[in-house]
């Protein structure tokens, strides 16, 4: 039986609270050291965008305490990033009275790779998606039309797209996980995979902003994701029992 079974749901509250306490410490631990380092962090995150500016091109702030709240924001995403690590692991802590005893032995290595897969995630938005994205946006300036950068508006574009990336690099893992615990199966991933491309590109339309371009930069790698989930599953997951009959 588990153990999660014998638990009242109150108990179930409680755990999570402490949880949650623990990962908020985590980020805000993460924030004090990370708001030290703000202008540098800031500097690093506009690297992408400053490439593709024109000569002359400056980031702009239009409110008076704009770029406070920037850098606060700033320190706040590095905080989230830093903390990830303590994070994933109460994720899955919290996950693990749930699973037999057999199925915690996975749990070390699911918390490593979720770790890498996140940073994974994040820097292949930073490195691959922000150029191409950044230098597709700005393709529409002209010398009648010119952009001006703001501060706030880039931060929020960079956030929500380094933290949805972080956060759907962690598919393969999940989907071989649940086929290592024999809750899909491969032929399933197979057999529904128009279905999970109609919500991968739901999903992507959720978690990018609302235009066209960061969706289908984001559904793309997913559907990739998706597939190295299936060949994860066939050499991962959870075998059949043959049927040995007399």
């Amino acid at each position: 039986m588990k153990e999660d079974d014998k638990l009242p749901f109150t108990a179930h509250l409680e755990e999570l609270r402490k949880r949650l306490v623990i990962c908020f410490i985590a980020i805000g631990i993460g924030f004090v050291i990370a708001y030290g380092f703000k202008e540098k962090l800031f500097e690093i995150l506009t690297l992408p965008l400053v490439r593709e500016m024109r000569a002359g091109d400056k980031i702009i702030f239009t409110g008076l305490p704009e770029a406070f709240f920037t850098y606060m924001k700033v320190s706040f995403l590095a905080g989230v990033i830093l903390g990830s690590p303590v994070i994933i692991y109460q994720f899955w802590v919290f996950v693990a009275p749930g699973l037999y005893q057999k199925e915690r032995r996975y749990l070390v290595p699911i918390v490593l790779l979720s770790v890498v897969f996140f940073t994974g995630g994040a820097l292949f938005c930073f490195f691959v998606v922000f150029p191409f994205g950044i230098k597709f946006f700005l393709s529409f300036a002209t010398d009648v039309i010119q952009p001006l950068l703001s501060m706030k508006e880039y931060l929020s574009f960079a956030s929500k797209m380094l933290l949805a990336f972080g956060l759907i690099f962690e598919l393969p893992l999940v989907l071989i996980f649940l086929a290592k615990l024999g809750i899909v199966s491969v032929d399933l991933l197979r057999k529904n995979r128009k279905y999970a491309i109609l919500l991968i590109f739901i999903v992507a339309a959720i978690l990018t902003p609302p235009d066209v371009v960061s969706q289908i930069l984001m559904g793309i790698p997913l559907m990739i994701l998706y597939e190295i989930s299936i060949i994860g599953a066939m050499f991962f997951g959870k075998k059949k029992e043959k049927n040995t009959g007399e």
